[in-house]
C-alpha cells in the first residue's frame, strides 16, 4: 500500500470541512444563525397574528 506523503492533517481536513473555520468559530456561527431564526420565527408570528385580526374584522363585519 503506498504512502500517502501528501494527506492533510485531521485538524486541517476539520477546518476544510467545516468551511474554513475553527470549531469555536463555527459553533459561534450556529448560534448567531438560530439566533436569526428566531428573530424570523417571532416575525412571522407577528405576520400571522395580524392576518389573523384582519381575517375576523372582516368576518365581524359580513356577520353584522
Amino acid at each position: 500500500m503506498p504512502d500517502n506523503d501528501n494527506a492533510l492533517p485531521p485538524a486541517l481536513l476539520d477546518e476544510v470541512a467545516n468551511d474554513g473555520l475553527t470549531p469555536h468559530e463555527r459553533l459561534l456561527k450556529l448560534s448567531r444563525d438560530d439566533a436569526a431564526r428566531v428573530e424570523e420565527r417571532q416575525a412571522a408570528i407577528a405576520k400571522n397574528r395580524q392576518r389573523a385580526l384582519e381575517l375576523l374584522t372582516q368576518i365581524e363585519k359580513n356577520l353584522g
